[in-house]
């Protein structure tokens, strides 16, 4: 009786503690192990070693069974309910440590007395036990204390990933806002540079050069089934150059977003790095430097390597969808359109920061009080030809023929300048440089001012609504430009993209000073929002990660093989559809990230139903019978029913392996 009345009290008084490390150094005995079984004073208080949460709920005599279910019940989500699942262990896995050594199944305080039981690890961690939501208040205290840096936090955040998966990814989701800089861009880009001497534990998958031939069978050494796969080649990381093998650590981090932003299965993500060498002389220098030491491959053979690598793809896994990140200048175009109709694919750095820019747009329509068509109105002048200037007006050019412009018309709605000044029919493109193709229908449509003029002749002529940067020149749009765009405006669309923000073409100060507040303004890097004379200026911010999550999530549910223009469209135009009025009036374009699931969930509904328009489904007809049945607030609510969220599940052996039962 009192060993009965010892463990209810042990049970009911279960608080808050220190999460264990995955590899315990003792063994912790606890009052519930002396003079009794665990299972025979558990059965007289009518708690029979459940093995299902639901099961555990039931034993209403079990204070801390209520406490561990309880959140559940409070679950203020509706992704799809993890306590319906069980987390089944693959079947080479033993019983006891084993279980806490591995970071897929292990839950440090976090798992039941049946299933430290059933595990085989009961004394192998603390005996109270404690939620998920409490392991994740304590980590978060320590991340956030005073004096923590950005690269503290990447450290240890890879650490809790490397011990606890599930607990990482409710972390992420939770503080997504705070921890999406810290996961990814800037200090991913911090890490990159030195990933070979941070490097702790293999994640993804490296195909050199030294593998050519052998990229099939490889394919088959990653065990789980893959959805979406982010892969680069290491050679233009961000703002910080050719970066070789250490590009993984951009692939890892940007599919941990897909994860927590759109609730991808964390099993069925897929980071790759193309290893065909660096040009980096201090990585080459590098005596602890992990990838091939050897100068990068180009020309053709560069490209048959990216071929072998889709065609491996492709045979292991069809459906997957992959998306080509860091690629440099002259081959991101080109490997883009060489596959785009052969896997289904899209390049982030190319159509991703189009659409951001696009739905940042949109979102300026709405803060004037326009509908999207509105973009047909308006005029640009884009600063930079590069690749991603060219694919920001490009797909601005899809959106204004979408809208009802025909294609010529669309193409004279834009002045385009390079180093050289404004570029026009007159100005000699040669043949084979990247990105010609592209800009010659925009150069011969321009014959109305002379070939160069330049920046301020350009504004004056051809009086603007927007102006964008895409040219990595510091302080392009000076005082006197941006005065002359308030002037011809109420409300001027300024867009300095260029990263890093020692990059920008303008501050968010010097926009809101020379218009008086009233531009509506968007950057690449962050910026504070700035007041002048009573007016607030939204310093907002285009981010990716309002684009690809849900892009990919809505691909992948509606079976497309292909990622149309009017897929992207619909995407652009979702992003400020979950803008409110408040944000709208204060002439926020983009919403917070904080509510970055709830934009998926709006994104992939829209993609799926422009994909079931144009015929692209590819699931019986499904998806098109439930937006005829139910219209898209079904469809977002069937998209939502399919996101992952991070939860402990009931952890149980593999049927049949011998270990454990069901």
């Amino acid at each position: 009786m009192r060993a009965s009345i010892k463990l209810r009290e042990t049970l009911e008084a279960a608080q808050v503690v220190r999460t264990l490390r995955p590899r315990p150094n003792c063994v912790f005995v606890s009052t519930l192990g002396v003079n009794n079984s665990w299972r025979s004073i558990a059965s007289s208080l009518g708690f029979l070693a459940p093995t299902s949460t639901r099961e555990y709920a039931s034993s209403r005599s079990c204070g801390l069974a209520q406490r561990e279910t309880n959140y559940f019940a409070d679950r203020t989500h509706t992704c799809r309910f993890a306590e319906n699942d069980v987390m089944i262990m693959h079947a080479d896995t033993n019983r006891g440590i084993e279980v806490l050594l591995n970071p897929i199944y292990n839950k440090g305080t976090g798992f039941s007395l049946a299933e430290k039981e059933r595990l085989g690890i009961r004394g192998l961690t603390p005996p109270r036990y404690f939620t998920i939501e409490q392991q994740c208040e304590k980590i978060w205290a320590n991340l956030t204390e005073k004096g923590k840096t950005g690269m503290f936090r990447w450290r240890s955040m890879q650490a809790l990933q490397d011990r606890n998966e599930t607990l990482f990814y409710r972390l992420l989701v939770d503080h997504i806002e705070e921890l999406a800089p810290v996961i990814y861009t800037p200090t991913v880009g911090e890490a990159c540079l030195q990933y070979s001497r941070l490097f702790r534990r293999p994640r993804g998958m490296y195909f050199s050069a030294d593998d050519v031939g052998h990229f099939n069978a490889m394919m088959y050494n990653w065990k789980n089934d893959v959805s979406v796969i982010v892969v680069t080649d290491g050679s233009r990381v961000l703002g910080l150059g050719d970066l070789g093998a250490h590009g993984m650590g951009i692939s890892v981090g940007k599919l941990d977003l897909y994860v927590a932003g759109a609730g991808i299965e964390p099993s069925s993500v897929l980071p790759c790095v193309l290893d065909v060498g660096t040009d980096n002389e201090e990585l080459l220098a590098d005596p602890y430097y992990f990838g091939l030491p050897q100068k990068r491959i180009k020309g053709d053979a560069f490209m048959n390597i990216v071929d072998e690598f889709i065609q491996a793809v492709k045979n292991r896994w069809p459906k997957a969808l992959v998306q080509f990140e860091d690629f440099s200048t002259d081959h991101a175009m080109p490997i883009l359109k060489r596959h785009r109709e052969n896997v289904l694919c899209f390049n982030d750095d190319i159509q991703g920061t189009a659409v951001v820019v696009l739905a940042g747009i949109y979102g300026a329509m709405a803060a004037m009080g326009k509908s999207p068509g509105a973009i047909t109105e308006q005029t640009f002048v884009v600063c930079g030809a590069g690749s991603a200037g060219m694919g920001i007006v490009n797909f601005i050019h899809a959106a204004l023929v979408h809208h009802g412009l025909s294609p010529q018309q669309a193409f004279e709605r834009f002045y385009i300048l390079d180093k050289h000044g404004l570029i026009t029919s007159n100005r000699e493109l040669k043949e084979g440089e990247p990105g010609v193709d592209d800009l010659r229908p925009f150069a011969e449509s321009r014959r109305d001012l002379p070939d160069g003029i330049n920046l301020r002749e350009v504004i004056e002529s051809a009086k603007p609504t927007a102006l964008l940067g895409a040219s990595t020149v510091s302080g392009l749009f000076t005082h006197e430009i941006l005065t002359r765009m308030g002037e011809l405006n109420k409300n001027p669309i300024i867009m300095p993209l260029s990263n890093p923000t020692s990059r920008a073409e303008c501050t968010a100060e010097a926009a809101a000073n020379a218009t008086e507040g009233r531009a509506i303004f968007s950057a690449g890097s962050p910026f504070d929002d700035v007041s002048r004379n009573g007016v607030t200026m939204v310093a907002n911010q285009g981010n990716n990660l309002y684009v690809f999550p849900g892009l990919g999530l809505g691909s992948i549910l509606v079976g497309s093989n292909y990622i149309s223009d009017g897929m992207l469209n619909a995407a652009a135009e979702a992003i400020p559809k979950t803008l409110h009025d408040g944000a709208i009036r204060r002439r926020a374009i983009y919403p917070r990230i904080a509510d970055i699931r709830n934009v998926s969930v709006k994104v992939a509904a829209a993609v799926m139903k422009q994909a079931v328009d144009e015929d692209r489904e590819n699931r019986g007809g499904k998806i098109g019978h439930m937006i005829s049945r139910e219209g898209i607030e079904g469809l977002e609510r069937y998209v939502r029913s399919s996101m992952y969220y991070p939860e402990y599940r009931p952890t149980v052996f593999s049927p049949g392996s011998g270990r454990g039962t069901l």
